[in-house]
């Protein structure tokens, strides 16, 4: 559920249900945790970047998995502890629900033009509940959090670009090359 591909100094995680929209399940969520656990790790690594396989980053929850089994094994350690070591978020398609608290648990978010960032649970009944609440707030304008988190309305990457939510907007399927840049410049710093 969750792919590593060292790229020189640079682990790049890739969330691999694509055809769930890489929807949160347990396999994913302890996939998850093990890249950044292998991230943090490796010495020779100095920088990760979180992607997401197919159309989207990541749909949140897997509600059908949630339904059967209850919340995801691994997926809260993630969300609480993130990474020690810096991690980019590349984003195509979208970040919504527990997506966006994924990518908002990495330290930079790098997004293609057209992106959509929500926390749409509000819209079906539920709050959003893995860290968007605390940490959005911080992130964009209290006015603008308030607003997604009340209305479910998402914002695009370009309005995320202008609060200081995005570090940088790319071209429609470029921004796993825009983050891997921008990880190859953290890592040839100094650990």
């Amino acid at each position: 559920a969750v792919l590593t591909e060292a790229r020189g100094r640079v682990l790049l995680i890739t969330l691999n249900r694509p055809d769930q929209m890489n929807a949160v399940n347990t396999d994913l969520a302890q996939g998850l945790v093990a890249a950044v656990a292998q991230l943090d790790g490796t010495p020779e690594f100095t920088a990760g970047v979180l992607t997401g396989a197919g159309r989207g980053f990541c749909a949140g929850m897997d509600l059908k998995a949630f339904a059967a089994g209850g919340p995801p094994q691994g997926f809260n350690e993630f969300l609480e502890n993130g990474a020690r070591k810096p991690l980019i978020a590349a984003v195509e398609g979208f970040a919504l629900a527990g997506g966006l608290e994924v990518a908002l648990t990495c330290d930079l978010i790098v997004a293609a033009e057209g992106v959509k960032l929500g926390i749409p649970e509000v819209g079906v009944g539920l709050f959003a509940a893995g860290g968007a609440l605390l940490r959005l707030p911080s992130r964009v304008p209290y006015a603008v959090a308030m607003e997604m988190a009340l209305t479910a309305d998402p914002i695009t990457a370009e309005r995320g670009l202008d609060y200081g939510l995005v570090s940088r907007i790319t071209p429609k399927g470029g921004a796993v090359d825009g983050a891997l840049e921008l990880a190859e410049r953290i890592a040839r710093k100094p650990p």
